[in-house]
C-alpha cells in the first residue's frame, strides 16, 4: 500500500474510479443514488474531495464489492486523513505543495529538469536561505522551517530503497550567483558530491548544447504500483499544475529524453560543475 497519506488518497481515487466505470454508471448516476450531487462523486475521484470512511462503505454497497476490497478502501480512507510529516513544519512551505511532497515521498522514480535553479534536493542549506531571501520571505523562523523541510525530504535519495532519481539541471543554473559566490562555491561542491549516490544521476544542460525542447522546468514522478500512473509536476509563484493523462505523461517523458540526449555525460557534467567551480574562486 502508498505510505504517504498524498498516496493513500490519491490510490483511493483511483479505485473508486474504476468501480464506478466497472458498474458503467456516470458520476451523476452514481450521486443519484446516493442522494449527493454528481460533483461530490467527481471529486471523491479526482483527489478533491476528501472521502469519509463512511463514504467508501456506501460505495461499496452500491458496486456489491466484496469484502476484502471494501476494507482495503476503508483503510486507504482512514489513513489518508492522518497528517505527513512535512505539514507539521506549519507555514514551512505553502499549502499547494503539501500535495508534491506526498506523492514525492512515494516516487520509485525521480526525473526533474531546472533550468534557473539548482534542483531542490541537491540544493544546500545556505543556498535555499538564499532563494528564500531573494523571494521576501525574510521571517527568519519561516525559512529555517522551509530548510529543515526541503533538508529531511533530501533523505529520500539515501534511505533504504531510494528512488531512482536522474537530474538535468541547464548551464544557466551553476552560474546565477545566488547569495552570491561563497553560498555558490558550497553550492557547487554539494553537487560535486552526488556522483558517490548510485540511486541519483546529475547532468548539465551546457549553452552550447544540441537542439532540444525548449521549455520550464518539471518533473515526473514514477510509483512502484503499476495501478498508480505517473504525475508530471510543474510549479509556478502560488500554485502548481499536477498532469496525470497518458498524453501529457507521454509528451513531458519525450521531452526529457530529448533534452537528456543534449545534456553532457556524468562525467563531463562534473567536469563543467569543477571548472564553473575554480571560476568561482577566482
Amino acid at each position: 500500500m502508498a505510505g504517504s497519506p498524498t498516496a493513500r488518497r490519491r490510490r483511493l481515487s483511483i479505485e473508486l474510479k474504476k468501480l464506478r466505470e466497472t458498474s458503467g454508471m456516470t458520476c451523476a448516476q452514481v450521486g443519484a443514488a446516493m442522494d449527493w450531487s454528481g460533483s461530490k462523486v467527481n471529486r471523491m475521484e479526482t483527489g478533491h474531495g476528501r472521502v469519509q470512511p463512511t463514504d467508501v462503505e456506501a460505495l461499496c454497497r452500491l458496486y456489491e464489492t466484496s469484502d476484502e476490497l471494501r476494507g482495503f478502501l476503508r483503510s486507504l480512507a482512514q489513513e489518508a486523513k492522518t497528517k505527513g510529516w512535512w505539514q507539521l513544519h506549519g507555514s514551512g512551505i505553502p499549502e499547494w505543495f503539501n500535495i508534491y511532497i506526498g506523492l514525492e515521498q512515494d516516487a520509485a522514480s525521480f526525473r526533474q529538469y531546472q533550468c534557473e535553479v539548482v534542483p531542490g534536493l541537491l540544493q544546500s542549506p545556505d543556498y535555499i536561505r538564499a532563494l528564500h531571501v531573494a523571494d521576501s520571505r525574510t521571517d527568519p523562523f519561516e525559512v529555517e522551517r522551509a530548510i529543515d523541510v526541503r533538508m529531511e525530504r533530501q533523505g529520500m535519495l539515501t534511505r533504504e530503497h531510494a528512488p531512482e532519481a536522474a537530474f538535468i539541471c541547464h548551464e544557466a543554473a551553476l552560474r546565477n550567483l545566488v547569495g552570491g559566490r561563497s553560498v555558490m562555491r558550497g553550492q557547487l561542491e554539494r553537487l560535486l558530491g552526488v556522483g558517490d549516490s548510485t540511486s541519483v544521476t546529475l547532468q548539465v544542460l551546457p549553452f552550447d548544447s544540441a537542439p532540444h525542447p525548449i521549455t520550464g522546468a518539471f518533473t515526473i514522478l514514477g510509483f512502484p504500483d503499476p495501478e498508480d500512473p505517473d504525475v508530471v509536476y510543474r510549479d509556478g509563484i502560488t500554485d502548481a499544475v499536477y498532469l496525470e493523462g497518458e498524453p501529457h505523461v507521454r509528451e513531458y517523458t519525450r521531452a526529457f529524453e530529448l533534452i537528456q540526449a543534449a545534456a553532457l555525460d556524468t562525467k563531463r557534467s562534473r567536469q563543467l560543475i569543477s571548472r564553473t567551480l575554480k571560476e568561482n574562486i577566482r
